[in-house]
């Protein structure tokens, strides 16, 4: 057993949150490592909903330690409304998470910021969530920000308010027309928020090497996915943080060497929500279907997700830039009921055909995919367990994105629940889960497995 990072591929809402529940049960720990609560991972667990936007979705599973890390953003009061939501439903979460002390705070300021920066873009607004998640990172890298070890000292806390504010609710007048935030009232209010974060905060970094080091294993999750990230996203429609592996180490204070095996999660179609370009979206009947049939509207915000078919060019760069060990694809029943199924396999731009994702933002608006179409199996797979049952159709349709992405696809979600899982036997994450081998071992997809 070792220590596995699970990111998304696309532009989040791969369903990595069903994914982290499930891979829980081989690992001690789950710990995240970036993002705020612009995020949310939806687990169905016996018909029962849960959908968690700053916990790792592994506190569902009993005895299971989850970790906030440092490369998180964190507001204490979506927090702590979702620890009340857990213990509410009997989840025990004291004792079970632990919070980077180094870990940043959203502040009331944060919100006001985003607030007005996205309204005043009008027409080219980012599409943000609007929590403040983007301007506590712009403070973080600003070495202006409050962190939770900060938050739990009064005094600190009440310094830093004080010298924040007296910039912040200048600028926010000035800029917004915004009415200035009371510096008493955040001092009193997060003051205590602090005494409520005190039991959680600890150094985690220190913790996870130590955890290491005495054979627990962890496993990392990301949040957003890799076209979201602030450097290989389609920027500036990206979110403020590094949702790649590369993120994994910053953000939860760990070396390179400790991570044995990177698993990224793409979705058997491509989704977006708000903002942003994306090649392969469809504005038509199928698009439509898809929405429908996936109940494709934000864990955070219900906002609708914008549709298309598999973009192999967006999954096999996030592929590369991850250094993907293995694929899981999820939401694969969606596709049930389709006579036909496209797959964006190249973009093509006037006479030229781009098979990587290009940097320039501004081509992605003028992309004609290159589309292939794969003949549809159109019979239910939710209840299938087995890969052997399901349709040939639709294990031709998981071998062709294994050959497009280059990359081995080892498991499968078939459905919303926990147990709709199949393991793709043959391949080295689906041999693992199944009780053989090593996550360090897994390797590029041999041909002839599907």
């Amino acid at each position: 057993m070792s220590n596995v990072v699970l990111l998304g591929t696309q532009w989040g809402d791969e369903g990595k949150g069903k994914i982290v529940d499930w891979l829980t049960e081989h690992f001690d720990i789950v710990a995240r490592y970036q993002g705020g609560n612009n995020a949310g991972h939806t687990v169905i667990i016996d018909g029962d909903k849960h959908v968690l936007h700053l916990i790792p979705s592994g506190i569902l599973r009993p005895g299971r330690v989850c970790v906030i890390g440092n490369g998180v953003v964190v507001d204490p009061e979506a927090l702590f409304e979702e620890i009340d939501g857990l213990e509410d439903t009997g989840i025990e979460v004291d004792g079970r998470l632990l919070i980077s002390e180094r870990a940043h705070i959203i502040l009331p300021y944060h919100r006001g910021k985003e607030l007005g920066s996205e309204k005043r873009r009008g027409e080219e607004s980012i599409g943000t969530t609007s929590r403040g998640i983007g301007p506590c990172y712009e403070d973080k890298m600003a070495r202006s920000g409050i962190r939770v070890v900060d938050c739990i000292h009064p005094d600190v806390l009440a310094d830093k308010v004080r010298a924040n504010l007296g910039v912040v609710n200048e600028l926010l007048a000035a800029l917004y027309d915004h009415p200035p935030f009371d510096a008493d009232e955040i001092i009193e209010t997060y003051s205590a928020y602090g005494e409520r974060l005190r039991p959680y905060a600890t150094d985690t970094s220190l913790y996870l090497n130590q955890a290491m080091d005495s054979g627990k294993t962890v496993l990392m999750e990301g949040a957003q996915g890799t076209h979201l990230d602030v450097d290989h996203g389609t920027y500036p429609f990206v979110t403020s943080s590094n949702a790649t592996a590369g993120g994994v180490c910053s953000g939860l204070g760990i070396g390179p060497t400790r991570i044995s095996a990177v698993l990224g999660v793409a979705k058997a179609y491509t989704t977006r929500v708000g903002s942003g370009p994306f090649p392969s979206e469809l504005h038509g009947e199928l698009g439509e279907q898809l929405r429908d049939a996936g109940n494709e509207f934000g864990a955070t915000t219900g906002r609708p997700r914008r549709c298309g078919p598999f973009d192999a060019v967006a999954v096999r760069y996030a592929t590369r830039v991850n250094a993907c060990d293995a694929l899981v694809l999820t939401k694969l029943d969606v596709l049930d009921g389709l006579e036909t199924i496209p797959i964006c396999t190249a973009y093509q731009i006037g006479d030229e055909r781009l098979d990587e994702m290009p940097a320039e933002t501004w081509l992605l608006d003028r992309i004609v995919p290159v589309v292939e179409e794969l003949p549809g199996w159109q019979t239910p797979t939710s209840d299938i367990d087995h890969w052997d049952d399901l349709p040939q159709a639709c294990r031709d349709y998981v071998a062709r994105i294994a050959e497009l992405t280059s990359c081995e696809i080892g498991v499968l979600s078939v459905g919303a629940e926990r147990r709709a899982i199949i393991t793709v036997p043959g391949t080295r994450i689906g041999d693992w889960l199944d009780g053989n081998g090593t996550p360090g071992s897994f390797s590029a997809p041999s041909p002839t497995k599907y």
